[in-house]
């Protein structure tokens, strides 16, 4: 049977090699690039675009509110006879 601490240290050998590889290196520098094309993008998260569309949903609930209160106040109805 294989003993646990070969395995181990085949295993420690194997993340040391990755880390010194230029693996590492590009994939932090991916990672840099499409960082700085998001932040470009200009990107809201989905919790902002919530609460901006709740915001309008409320502006125009008021918007429809005046604007039948100033149909109401340019058009009163009749007076009765």
């Amino acid at each position: 049977m294989l003993d646990p601490k070969f395995l181990e240290e085949i295993g420690s050998r194997i993340s040391a090699a990755i880390a010194a590889s230029p693996a590492a290196d590009i994939e932090k520098n991916i990672r840099a690039l499409l960082t700085s094309g998001f932040a470009r993008l200009d990107l809201i998260t989905r919790e902002e675009f919530d609460i901006q569309a709740q915001v309008l949903q409320r502006t125009r609930e008021k918007l429809k509110a005046l604007e039948a209160r100033l149909d109401r106040l340019e058009n009163p109805p009749p007076p009765e006879p």
